[in-house]
């Protein structure tokens, strides 16, 4: 391990030690944290950051660590690729721990999770039949009925339950229920594609251990959206029998784009389940130039790899990944609750209804604008942008994220603009 990535590491491993027990502060959080994201915070300027959920805060590490991939290649051009393999490997072991996966391998680098669906989608020899919801997110959302229209694949979505009139918590917002997903699982699905939290709601589905048990029953697999999960909720794919996951580096894990991957459990894998969505860094000896018919893959997971990968997402998600792993998914869920649970607390004081900061939740705060007209709630965002306060939203939702570095002031900040933002508007 070079200079650089060993002080990297050490760093991560002395902020978890500084903050230890108890709970984050943040005076804590900003001897021990803050100095690891010094660029980022003196590029906020004052502002305060809630779009965590969208795209995570860059580490200081993050430019050295993608300067290391370029080193590589400026010192030994083609020789480079010894590096640039060594530390994919490295990357795929991280998100594998992240994931609760058994095996690195099982862990597949992909640019999106989009292209990790039509992976899984090309390992099926007819067209399947596929069950989702209504509340996945676009790329996904859009590649199942763009196949379905083109014949490739059977679309049944599942719609959300309608929200409670008046209701001041998560009934206040559209749901999807469990009875509906596990009744639209019928003998004779193959697949089925649904998020661990949605993306505009941040509803969890609580009901996923069912919903794989259902599947199973029925001779289908699962496929598990968790972008909006991994890094800021446990996860344990292989405790939960999931089939295969999709995700990516982008928002809590504080990669940026481009970092995304698919998994495969590994009982797929040793039964030699392959998908048509392939290239030649998928085959046994890529370096040999050989061309078997048929052709020869590679091992495991390594048979699900494409064509040339873009080597420097695995630097450029390299911190981020050790930034999780040092300070532990557990304790960083604890702290989202806590300031979620704080400004939904704050936002109702000002008489603003809003739906986070319970284990039913994902990592970020919605306030509902479902009577208001079309675009209120970007508009919303948009005022408090104007204000310095960076949120964003998704339909009529408002949606607002803390993290680690998000402090107490921030969070009253927030609530108290949102609310005299709200209350103008209805003046």
């Amino acid at each position: 391990m070079s200079d650089a990535r060993t002080a990297g590491h050490d760093a991560y491993a002395a902020a978890a030690a500084g903050l230890c027990a108890g709970p984050w502060t943040d005076e804590r959080v900003r001897q021990h944290v803050g100095p690891l994201f010094s660029r980022h915070c003196a590029a906020l300027a004052g502002r305060a950051y809630l779009a965590n959920h969208s795209l995570g805060r860059p580490l200081d590490a993050t430019g050295d660590d993608v300067r290391e991939g370029l080193d590589a290649w400026y010192a030994a051009l083609g020789d480079a690729w010894e590096a640039w393999e060594a530390e994919e490997r490295a990357h795929r072991a991280r998100l594998a721990a992240l994931l609760g996966a058994a095996r690195e391998d099982t862990v597949v680098p992909k640019t999106s999770a989009g292209q990790g669906l039509r992976a899984v989608l090309g390992s099926y020899d007819r067209p399947p039949r596929v069950v989702s919801t209504r509340g996945e997110f676009d790329s996904l959302d859009l590649i199942l009925r763009e196949w379905a229209r083109r014949g490739r694949l059977t679309l049944a979505l599942v719609e959300p339950r309608p929200p409670v009139a008046g209701a001041s918590d998560a009934r206040a917002l559209p749901r999807f229920d469990a009875a509906d997903i596990l009744a639209a699982i019928v003998p004779g699905t193959d697949l089925v594609v649904v998020s661990d939290v949605m993306f505009q709601t941040g509803e969890r589905i609580v009901a996923l251990p069912d919903i794989v048990a259902r599947a199973h029953a029925c001779g289908a697999r699962v496929l598990v959206d968790v972008y909006h999960s991994l890094g800021v909720l446990p996860l344990d794919v292989a405790a939960a029998g999931i089939d295969f996951a999709v995700g990516g580096c982008y928002k809590y894990l504080r990669g940026g784009p481009g970092a995304c991957f698919l998994y495969v459990a590994p009982r797929w894998l040793d039964e030699g389940l392959r998908t048509v969505d392939t290239g030649w860094f998928a085959k046994a000896r890529r370096f040999d130039y050989r061309r078997p018919e048929p052709p020869e893959f590679a091992r495991g997971g390594d048979a699900w790899l494409e064509s040339t990968p873009p080597v420097l997402a695995a630097y450029q998600a390299r911190a981020g990944q050790r930034f999780a792993l040092a300070l532990g998914v557990g304790r960083l869920r604890e702290d989202s609750l806590a300031k979620q649970a704080s400004l939904v607390g704050r936002l109702s004081d000002h008489g603003v209804v809003a739906v986070g900061g319970t284990p039913a939740r994902g990592a970020f705060v919605v306030v509902p604008f479902l009577e208001a007209p079309d675009g209120y709630a970007a508009w919303v965002a948009d005022t408090l942008a104007a204000r310095g306060i960076v949120a964003d939203a998704r339909g009529p939702f408002l949606r607002l994220c803390p993290d680690v570095l998000t402090s107490s002031g921030d969070v009253e900040r927030a609530a108290r603009d949102v609310a005299s933002i709200v209350k103008a508007a209805r003046a």
